[in-house]
């Protein structure tokens, strides 16, 4: 996995239209230093959500992960961010 964070990225255009739609006022504006941070926190959230996702499956025995994998890391996930 390590090979391939390279080709992982989230555009900066979706994560400025992202924070941009939970702005409160018009005026707001969001640098383009701050949207790459972003995109670079999400990506660091999306890669710890995935290895737990498939940290969970291998628990329980599958080899495949599921929502129910997701979905059962991501109370710890978010304590953790």
């Amino acid at each position: 996995m390590a090979d391939k964070d390279e080709d992982i990225f989230f555009k900066k255009e979706t994560v400025h239209k992202l924070l941009s739609s939970f702005f409160k006022e018009e005026k707001t504006k969001l640098s383009s230093e701050a949207a790459l941070l972003m995109a670079e926190m999400l990506k660091v959230f999306v890669q710890e959500a995935a290895i737990r996702s498939q940290k969970q499956a291998e628990s329980e025995e599958c080899d495949q992960v599921d929502i129910e994998h997701f979905e059962k890391i991501l109370p710890q996930l978010l304590l953790d961010f």
